[in-house]
């Protein structure tokens, strides 16, 4: 089992180093902003650590990526987003770029966003393919969120699967979300396929709240044993996006869980 967190992204390995981290997760730009990612400036050592297999690489693409969205003011500049991030996670041989559903307007019809989603990979397919694979990821809330609600993620999975792109199952949006923890793994491989990456993070706030604000695996309000339950079971890197304070004391605490 490979562990590890979202952490700083300017000094990646040095604090995978602090927490004893197999696999590591950061940004390669601003979070909430467009602007396009310049070269990492360890570059060379995640390329080098990754291709050596000792330690998984994960990009998280910037919140302000919107695939599934009708509005041209946010679509495009999103499909430019979702390239120029691929192209900078290969650089540093990341495993995959994480990227939310997303959404379209109340009042719009969710199979637009859909659509949308089919869109960006055709269009890229015309290009030889994305640089790093996408990884699709459950969100928290939002009646028109592509992948929020499972029946939702099975109608997107339907229009984007026979593309190379992967997924990524965060615990805390399904909770958020109102999906059941238990037997989440398999009802999600139904659906999918596949899960490539798993965000183990429990939830400061009720099961269905639609709110995305994790917490440390002792402080939420999901059960630590289900948690790791699911980490036993999803056969896929664990990245915790916990505080930072927290980051090492849970991914001890899910080793020993696992080993025994």
């Amino acid at each position: 089992m490979r562990i590890g967190a979202h952490v700083r992204d300017d000094e990646p390995l040095a604090a995978a180093a602090e927490n004893g981290a197999d696999v590591v997760q950061f940004f390669v730009s601003d979070p909430q902003g467009w602007k396009a990612p310049v070269e990492h400036p360890r570059a060379a050592a995640l390329r080098d650590v990754s291709e050596r297999g000792v330690l998984d690489v994960y990009v998280h693409s910037p919140y302000v990526i919107n695939v599934a969205s009708c509005n041209n003011r946010i679509r495009i500049p999103s499909r430019k987003a979702v390239a120029q991030q691929t192209d900078a996670a290969a650089t540093i041989g990341a495993r995959g770029l994480i990227v939310h559903g997303g959404h379209v307007r109340q009042g719009e019809d969710p199979a637009e966003g859909v659509e949308n989603w089919r869109k960006l990979f055709e269009r890229q397919a015309d290009r030889g393919g994305f640089a790093t694979r996408i990884l699709v990821e459950n969100t928290a809330g939002g009646d028109s969120a592509m992948a929020r609600r499972f029946d939702a993620l099975a109608r997107l999975w339907d229009a984007i699967g026979d593309f190379d792109v992967g997924f990524c199952l965060d615990t805390c949006h399904a909770h958020a979300a109102g999906e059941d923890l238990p037997g989440i793994v398999d009802r999600v491989r139904a659906i999918t396929g596949r899960i490539d990456l798993l965000h183990c993070n429990n939830s400061r706030d009720e099961f269905g709240s639609s709110r995305d604000r994790h917490a440390p695996i002792h402080e939420g309000t999901i059960a630590a044993e289900q948690l790791v339950e699911i980490c036993a079971t999803v056969d896929a890197p664990v990245v915790l996006e916990t505080r930072p304070d927290s980051q090492a004391d849970d991914i001890a605490y899910l080793r020993t869980q696992l080993d025994s």
